[in-house]
């Protein structure tokens, strides 16, 4: 059965890969699960947008491990902050992930729920390192910022992001509701069937 790295240290984020992708016959991975190398593996996202960030990560981890890859960038672009935190989502303030939320709801303090239009934006991309071919999918989530943080799932943002349609926090769904609907989740629909052909 064929490898597939799933190019990342975060167990939550590889969970919602499993969840979308389990029925196909790969053996998947994380970084973790490759040893001390790739644990401690010192990679830096220098890319100006999504696509070019989850390039750099495919290839990066792709060529060193020489597993078919797949890595993804993801993060909260809120309309009210002129499209931040953007790429910078992660590093968007030091600590948890709470304490990353909680700075982007203090900075919206006072604004009415109109103004509060955000979208997740997911790039995905699949890297085979014997080829040198890549496949670039991607999705998006649109929804709110809400004035306080709710649901038990999820992470990152999550628990301050209203889905539209949903009238739900994305941290409130299952797993298996999450990607439906979520950026992530539609950008691995996508790539699918690209990875049929690595069979």
């Amino acid at each position: 059965m064929r490898k597939l790295l799933i190019a990342t240290h975060n167990l939550n984020k590889f969970q919602e890969f499993l969840e979308a992708l389990q029925d196909l016959p790969f053996n998947f991975f994380k970084l973790n699960d490759l040893g001390e190398k790739f644990f401690n593996f010192k990679f830096k996202e220098t890319g100006r947008t999504f696509v070019e960030n989850a390039i750099l990560k495919a290839k990066t981890f792709g060529r060193a491990s020489g597993c078919l890859t797949l890595a993804d960038d993801s993060g909260l672009c809120v309309d009210y902050l002129k499209g931040k935190p953007g790429i910078n989502s992660h590093r968007f303030g030091k600590g948890s992930d709470e304490d990353r939320y909680q700075k982007l709801l203090k900075m919206m303090s006072g604004v009415s729920l109109a103004k509060r239009r955000a979208v997740f934006i997911c790039a995905l991309v699949l890297f085979d390192p014997v080829k040198e071919m890549i496949e670039i999918s991607k999705g998006k989530c649109q929804g709110k910022i809400a004035f306080k943080p709710q649901g038990e799932g999820g992470f990152g943002y999550d628990p301050i992001f209203i889905v539209d349609g949903l009238n739900k926090h994305l941290a409130q769904l299952s797993l298996a509701e999450k990607n439906q609907v979520s950026h992530r989740g539609k950008a691995l629909k996508k790539i699918r069937k690209r990875l049929l052909t690595y069979l």
